[in-house]
Formats: structure tokens, sequence, C-alpha cells
């Protein structure tokens, strides 16, 4: 496989092995001292200890952080920059799925805040209150093909008093090089495979259907959908497939590129869910993704029929594209329902409602949400009936 690499949305070194190459990310940005950021799981893996040995025979000296839970918290961040401030650490390379790039992200930017992590949520303009010229560059390196946090400027952080999960935004939480080497998602088991893909397909569809003048964000999520569909099957069915695995990397960083323009429902639904009942976030977007398609129906009819030409499929419609989805769920033994996943004894279905309605990802929905409307599409995700 060729080695590409590309400047936008920011230095992106693309292909097999590219991982070899980060003792040379380090030199670019002058980082001679990293945190290397990334969960257990990680830490003790064959991926973990080659980069490390790559950055050891580099003379790059490396402090590892890896307390990086499933749904990271506030906790792991503020840990996470005290320990890069006590050892006088100069950069971040943020190594493995969404959460270990989250929290890497967020501890550069957090060693050189004086206020509070939730001071910066993403309301508003509160980012501009952060010292911005002291933030540490970031080297991203992403295992799996779901968040696209490797091109996001944000990070979703728990936060454990509160139990809402929080989108903390600043432009420079951008990293300014990710390598996206598919080596390094070949170990990723099929499940996993299946959930990060379709939290992928959900960036890219929801920054598509999302309201607003946005056209290369549209273009970027055509794409991004295209070559989910064309090889997200495959990466599930062929863990061993390289070319698969990098086309579903790419449309991956290409959904966290468009979903600048906004996200939806399907978001502010998973969110909730993700933080009171720590259902992994890739297959509640799967598990909700056909409930919210049919409620926003209204508003999104033309939009779906052009990504149905886009996509070729047999069956151009708007129910042709909803039985697609459910299809392809099938396919990767995804739940129909969330009652297949969560005890309706443990639903609070209230509380998730509020939560959801305050989401940051609701403004961005094709229609204007209620409460009601979020208890409505949560009620339908439980019983497994599609919006008529």
């Amino acid at each position: 496989m060729n080695k590409y690499n590309w400047n936008y949305p920011t230095n992106m070194w693309v292909g097999e092995n590219r991982i070899n190459d980060i003792a040379e990310a380090c030199k670019n940005l002058s980082i001679t001292k990293p945190l290397f950021v990334t969960d257990k799981g990680l830490a003790k893996s064959e991926i973990v200890k080659k980069t490390l040995s790559v950055l050891n025979n580099n003379n790059v000296s490396t402090e590892l952080y890896f307390d990086v839970v499933g749904n990271p918290t506030g906790t792991n961040v503020t840990e996470g920059a005290n320990f890069y401030n006590e050892n006088n650490c100069d950069g971040v390379i943020a190594f493995g799925g969404g959460s270990a790039l989250d929290v890497g992200k967020a501890i550069a930017f957090m060693s050189a805040q004086t206020l509070p992590l939730w001071d910066f949520e993403d309301i508003g303009d509160n980012w501009v209150k952060a010292s911005s010229e002291k933030i540490a560059p970031i080297i991203a390196v992403p295992t799996t093909a779901g968040t696209g946090s490797e091109t996001g400027r944000a990070s979703v952080i728990l936060n454990e008093d509160t139990g809402v999960k929080n989108i903390i935004f600043h432009p420079k939480f951008l990293p300014s090089i990710v390598i996206l080497d598919p080596v390094l998602t070949l170990g990723l088991p099929p499940k996993i495979t299946a959930a990060t893909g379709m939290d992928a397909l959900a960036h890219n569809l929801e920054a598509y259907c999302a309201p607003g003048y946005h056209p290369m964000a549209d273009g970027i999520a055509l794409e991004g959908m295209r070559l989910i569909n064309d090889w997200l099957l495959e990466a599930v069915k062929n863990g061993s497939n390289i070319q698969a695995r990098q086309n579903m990397l790419t449309a991956a960083s290409m959904g966290s590129t468009a979903f600048q323009k906004g996200l939806g429902a399907i978001h502010s639904l998973s969110h909730p869910v993700n933080a009171l009942n720590n259902l992994h976030h890739g297959l509640s977007n799967a598990i909700f993704m056909p409930y919210v398609i049919t409620f926003n129906k209204d508003s999104i009819e033309q939009k779906i029929i052009k990504i149905c030409d886009y996509l070729e499929l047999e069956d151009r419609s708007f129910d042709g594209f909803v039985n697609w989805v459910l299809e392809l769920r099938k396919k990767l033994d995804i739940p129909h329902k969330l009652s297949d996943e969560i005890d309706e004894k443990d639903f609070d279905i209230d509380r998730l409602s509020e939560m959801a309605l305050a989401d940051p990802s609701t403004g961005g929905n094709p229609k204007k949400l209620t409460k009601n409307d979020m208890k409505k599409m949560y009620e339908h995700s439980m019983t497994g009936e599609l919006f008529k």
C-alpha cells in the first residue's frame, strides 16, 4: 500500500506502517518528551510496545498514562494533566480509540489552563477563555475506525458530579499530526469493528442531514458514507484486509471533519445512555439510527434520496435507505431495540430525555426538538417500532 501525506484538515500521515514515522512526527513538532496517552487494555498490547520501542530507539523519552476508561471522565483529564506537568512533558501522543484520543487532546489543553475543564464546554464562545499559546502539541494515532476524534476540535468527557457527558471545545484540540495506519486496526474484533464503523456512519449521516450551508462538509460526508457502504462489511468479515481497514479509518476521519457542520438526535440520545448506562457509543448510535431517521423524515427525505443516489442503492427512496440501514445492522449483529441492551428498570426515561434535549448535538437536528420528542424516540427505540 502506498503512503500519503495529506494537509487537510490537518497533517495526515496515511498508509501501512506509518507508525514507524512517529519519532519523525515528534521531531517535526519539537516534542522531546511526550506523554503517551492510551487505555489499560492497549498499554500491554504489541502495537503499543512496538510504538514505544520506535520512540526509544530514536531517543525520544516517553512517559505513559494509561488510566483512560471507556467513557472518559474529568478525573482522567485532571490526573493526566497533572502527570504531564509533574514530568515536564512537552507534547502528547494520543493513541487508541476515541476515549484515549479525547483524553489525550484534553490533557494537552488542560496542561496549560487555570480554569476548570467544565468552563470550556462547547456553549457559545467559552473557548475564548482559554490560554491558547501554551496548549501542548498533539499527535493522534487512532486504533479504531469510528469516532474520528483525530480530526475533531473537541473532546467528549463525562462529568462524574452531574452524570453528563460534556463536549469540551477549542480549535487547538485539532491534532498537529495524525497517523492513519491500518496495521494498528488489524487486531480489532468484529464486534468493535462493527460498532465503531456505525459510529462513523452516524457522523457522516448526521453531518449531511444537518441544516445550514456547508457544501464542503456535505461532499466529505457523502464520500465517507460511500466508503462505509463499500468497506465496513468486508472489514468485519475479513479483519486482515488492509484496504478495508484503511478505507474505514479514512471514513471515520471524514465523518469527524464533516460534523463541524453539526450532528443531531442520534448523538443527543446516545450521550445520556453512554453516561448513565455505560453503553458503547458506537453501539448506541447504531441502535438509535433508524428511529431518528424516521422521526426526521419530513425534514430530510430529499437529502436521504440524494444519499441513495450517491451510494447507488437498489431502492433509491426514503424507505429504501431505512431498509439499507436495517439490513446493514442485521448483517453486523447490531440489536434492533435498545431494550436488548438496557433493562427497563435501569432506564430513567425522564432524566435521559432532559439530558438529551440539553445535549449540544440537539441544535444540529433537522427538526426542532422538545423533551417529549426525545421521550418518544427513546420509547420507540425500546419497543423497536419505527416512526411512520
